[in-house]
C-alpha cells in the first residue's frame, strides 16, 4: 500500500512537471504547488469517505479548502495525474467523476444545476483541460481530449476532441494539440458570437444577390430597364 501510494505521488509531480513550464524542481512542487497540496488531502480525505467516516473526510476537505482556496468533496472520484494550476477558487463537487491526465485553471467549477441526490456534476473523461474561471454545470459528460476556454459556461455534453468557448460554450473546432494552457493556444482564440454574426452577414449578401437576380429576370419589367431603377418623375399639374 505505502508503495503504491508513493507511486501515485510521484506520478502527480511529474505530470505538473511536464505540463507547468513555471515547474523547476520536484521539490518546488511538493512546497510551492497548492493544486498538489489539495489533490493530496482529497486523496486522504477519499479514502475515509469510502470507508463511510464521512465527518472525517468531510472535515479533511475542509481542512484542505482553508490551506489551498480549492475545494474538492471527498465523495468526487479522479484519476492519476490531475493538476490544478494555480487552483484558487476551483470547486469540485459530490459526484463529478474526473478521468486520467485532466487538468483545471484557477477558478473552475464542476457543479450540478439540481437537487436531487443523483448524479448532478459532470464527468470529465481523460485528458481534458479546463481553462480558468469556466463553469461546468451539470450530470453530463466533456469527452475525451476536449478544451473549454476560460470562462465559458457549459450546459451540456462536449464531444471528445472537441473545443468549446463562450456562455453558453459553443464548439468552435476540434483540439488540435494534445496540451494548450487555459484549454486555448495562445493563435486558437475563436469568437462563437463573431461567428455567428459573420454567418448572418454572409447569407444577407447572399439574399441581397438572389433578389437582383430575381428582378433582372422579371418578365413585369420592361425591357432595358435596370433594377432599382429611379420612378419617373410625376406629371406636372
Amino acid at each position: 500500500m505505502g508503495t503504491m501510494l508513493f507511486k501515485q505521488f510521484r506520478n502527480e509531480i511529474d505530470s505538473i512537471l511536464a505540463r507547468d513550464p513555471a515547474a523547476r524542481s520536484r521539490l518546488e512542487v511538493i512546497l510551492c504547488y497548492p493544486g498538489l497540496h489539495a489533490v493530496l488531502f482529497y486523496r486522504v480525505a477519499h479514502r475515509a469517505w469510502a470507508r463511510g467516516w464521512i465527518t472525517l473526510a468531510r472535515t479533511l476537505s475542509h481542512i484542505g479548502r482553508m490551506l489551498t482556496g480549492i475545494e474538492i468533496h471527498p465523495g468526487a472520484q479522479i484519476g492519476q495525474r490531475f493538476f490544478i494550476d494555480h487552483g484558487m477558487g476551483v470547486v469540485i463537487g459530490e459526484t463529478a467523476i474526473i478521468g486520467n491526465g485532466v487538468t483545471l485553471y484557477q477558478g473552475v467549477t464542476l457543479g450540478g444545476t439540481s437537487l436531487h441526490g443523483g448524479k448532478r456534476h459532470p464527468t470529465l473523461e481523460d485528458n481534458v483541460i479546463i481553462g480558468s474561471g469556466a463553469q461546468v454545470l451539470g450530470g453530463f459528460t466533456v469527452g475525451r481530449g476536449a478544451r473549454v476556454g476560460a470562462n465559458a459556461v457549459v450546459v451540456k455534453a462536449v464531444p471528445a476532441g472537441a473545443t468549446v468557448t463562450g456562455i453558453p460554450a459553443k464548439v468552435v473546432g476540434e483540439a488540435k494539440i494534445d496540451f494548450c494552457a487555459y484549454g486555448l493556444s495562445s493563435d486558437e482564440l475563436p469568437d462563437p458570437l463573431a461567428r455567428a454574426i459573420g454567418g448572418l452577414l454572409e447569407e444577407v449578401s447572399a439574399l441581397k444577390s438572389r433578389i437582383t437576380e430575381l428582378e433582372e429576370a422579371s418578365p413585369l419589367r420592361p425591357a432595358g430597364q435596370k433594377a432599382h431603377a429611379p420612378a419617373p418623375p410625376l406629371p406636372a399639374e
